[in-house]
């Protein structure tokens, strides 16, 4: 696991760079973190009370936090950038600043590994996340928003071209929306190098990802039930993958702001 943290910025320390919108994050992270059994609830509430509001406030735009509702051990959030350039001047000022230095060791403490991480920009113009539609519940919320998160992760042989973009725009968007999930985005690889490499992304991997929000856990069961997507989807994608597609069912969690 590479070690990182984060601490409660004062008003005097707080940056004053603004979030970017959720529409205009041109790069994004997706973050799987493996925790100690037991410790996912304990990273949680640290992460809601303390670590939301001390990203944005030097420019990250935290976009959503989950339990991962297969695996009791695993907390995965998005976090999104204006740009690379952005990334390189908001990370340093977080991880270097008052947060981290604060509560990191708390943080590591609840973690087996922090390094799964992609590195991902909109598949095209108009497929980022669009702005929440609910505000972010105060500092301190404990009832859970509703909602599950369809996050499917596309392994691809190569950077995904016009014609899989095609078909995710068209047939897979249409099959999602028909079985009533709200599709949120689609995202590709970043392939600019990592500019901060003390935190480590997955290199040498070339991806897809789908964000899909169904109503709720039987929505997302029923769909899944269905057989339209084995029947449907997966014969057309076959060509274009390098192995099996992680499917992920998210919670969100108290303070995320995508949900349903």
């Amino acid at each position: 696991m590479n070690s990182v943290g984060f601490c409660t910025m004062t008003p005097a320390t707080q940056a004053s760079t603004p979030a970017p919108a959720a529409p205009d994050c041109r790069v994004i992270e997706l973050r799987q973190y493996t925790l100690h059994p037991g410790q996912r609830d304990t990273l949680i509430e640290l992460f809601e009370r303390e670590f939301v509001d001390g990203q944005e406030a030097v420019g990250i735009r935290v976009l959503g936090q989950f339990r991962d509702l297969d695996d009791a051990d695993r907390f995965v959030w998005l976090r999104g950038f204006a740009d690379m350039a952005a990334r390189g001047d908001a990370l340093p000022a977080f991880y270097g600043g008052p947060v981290w230095a604060a509560h990191r060791n708390a943080a590591n403490a609840t973690m087996v590994d922090s390094d799964n991480v992609l590195l991902l920009r909109p598949a095209w113009d108009g497929a980022a996340l669009s702005a929440p539609t609910e505000a972010r519940a105060e500092r301190g919320a404990t009832a859970l928003p509703p909602g599950v998160l369809s996050a499917s992760v596309f392994h691809l042989k190569e950077a995904a071209g016009p014609d899989l973009l095609a078909l995710c725009r068209g047939a897979v968007t249409e099959l999602l929306q028909a079985a009533g999930a709200r599709v949120l985005g689609w995202y590709v690889t970043e392939a600019t190098p990592n500019n901060f490499p003390r935190l480590p992304v997955r290199e040498g991997e070339t991806v897809l990802l789908g964000l899909a929000m169904f109503d709720n856990a039987e929505a997302l069961a029923a769909f899944s039930a269905s057989g339209a997507w084995q029947r449907d989807i997966e014969p057309l994608l076959q060509s274009w993958l390098a192995k099996p597609t992680q499917r992920l069912r998210l919670s969100p969690t108290s303070r995320s702001s995508l949900h349903a």
